[in-house]
């Protein structure tokens, strides 16, 4: 047989595989797809699990089975390093099914996926200029675990959502203190007050507040604002009489 009669007939052949397996997946029940999807995410096979229960709510749009993977979904992005696709649908799933027993872990699930973008900012913005970044994705987690707490105070994820949140704070109080050293050390002393000025007004509980006041002290200090050095360098050695300045980075 010549090489192009086989190279049709293997062509033929794998048309042919392609349609049994259309028309298979014809004959396939709700709870089928619901199956091969779980199997999927069992196994780590995010892509296809999300192809599944796609494929799934496509030609059973209705039904528990249906419901439950406008769920699982979320949980599938998630994993599969799809943070946007999981918040988005996880806000589809909060907005259809509102008073699902199990709701409260579409709020979970969209704070953890913001929370990782969060996570990615924070490694990326301790490389670079901190001025040029911006930490939204940091307080829209807060945000959606704030949501959570205030409106399911008896979810089983509540407290892994407190965690986070006090986590967040401090990374975002962090951000700033960062963002302050960035600005003293380039002589912008105004602006390092006031980035400093933010954590101790915003973040208080925060184990950034201390630096920020010295920061405070200091940059007042450069400007020649003595009084306001003095209160803030005060008010430090009230609340952390152990606290010593960072040496500079040579």
């Amino acid at each position: 047989m010549q090489l192009s009669a086989r190279l049709l007939v293997l062509s033929l052949i794998l048309l042919l595989g392609a349609c049994a397996s259309v028309d298979n997946k014809k004959e396939w029940s709700a709870q089928r797809y619901y199956e091969e999807a779980k199997t999927a995410l069992d196994n780590r096979d995010y892509e296809s699990a999300i192809r599944y229960y796609e494929e799934l709510k496509t030609a059973y749009p209705y039904g528990h089975h249906a419901e439950q993977a406008d769920l699982d979904i979320i949980y599938a992005y998630y994993k599969g390093d799809e943070p946007e696709s999981a918040i988005a649908a996880a806000d589809n799933f909060i907005k259809q099914h509102p008073r699902h027993p199990n709701v409260d872990y579409a709020y979970y699930l969209r704070g953890l996926a913001s929370f990782s973008l969060g996570e990615n900012f924070l490694n990326k913005t301790f490389n670079q200029d901190p001025t040029q970044r911006d930490p939204s994705h940091l307080r829209r987690s807060f945000n959606y675990f704030m949501e959570l707490v205030r409106k399911f105070p008896n979810s089983k994820y509540r407290a892994d959502a407190l965690q986070r949140m006090k986590y967040l704070l401090n990374s975002l109080a962090r951000y700033e203190i960062h963002v302050a050293r960035f600005y003293m050390e380039r002589e912008a002393y105004l602006a390092a007050a006031n980035r400093a000025k933010y954590v101790v007004e915003h973040y208080q509980d925060t184990p950034a507040v201390a630096e920020a006041l010295d920061i405070m002290s200091r940059a007042y200090g450069h400007m020649g604002r003595y009084d306001l050095a003095d209160d803030a360098r005060r008010v430090l050695q009230l609340n952390f009489p152990d606290y010593h300045t960072p040496q500079a980075k040579p």
